[in-house]
């Protein structure tokens, strides 16, 4: 087993990619980054090895994620859609300039779809992560992330084509 040090080396840039493609926010990713070492200096001696460091780092950092919304949520009663617009609205003036109605069609799609998918195409269209780095994270492989991010695509083009049909 490596010692701490290496560990960071060599996983912090994956955790943080990682994290930011959840939080969309430097500040929340980098903190998160350091948290998620932090737990994993205390616990190194849990590792029983069954994953890989990186896994098991990036299930530290998506625990400390959906703990830091849901004490958010708790804090002030707002709903996760209303987080998630919040957290968004920490993009740069050029970010916002950026994005389209295309954008905003495409992340109000991938509400509808199950947690997994949303992890999915978060990861390899926002963090631009290729699919070996997103099976490597989620535990799986890179012809797993594949095909699941093909469904995932596929299943948006469905809310899409309800979503059309819907309005006819």
């Amino acid at each position: 087993m490596q010692n701490i040090e290496q560990i960071y080396e060599q996983y912090c840039n994956t955790v943080y990619k990682y994290l930011f493609c959840l939080t969309h926010n430097e500040d929340i990713a980098g903190d998160l980054t350091q948290e998620t070492f932090a737990i994993a200096v205390k616990e190194i001696k849990k590792f029983k090895g069954n994953c890989k460091v990186s896994v098991w780092l990036c299930q530290i950092a998506k625990h400390l994620w959906y703990k830091e919304l849901k004490k958010n949520r708790k804090n002030e009663n707002i709903s996760l859609e209303e987080l998630t617009e919040e957290i968004q609205t920490f993009e740069t003036t050029e970010d916002i300039v950026c994005s389209n109605e295309d954008k905003l069609k495409l992340f109000k799609d991938m509400q509808k779809l199950d947690e997994k998918s949303k992890e999915l195409i978060y990861l390899r269209m926002v963090g631009n992560l290729d699919f070996s780095e997103i099976g490597e994270i989620l535990g799986k492989t890179a012809n797993w992330a594949r095909v699941n991010f093909y469904r995932a695509k596929q299943k948006i083009k469905e809310v899409n084509k309800s979503g059309k049909e819907n309005r006819m």
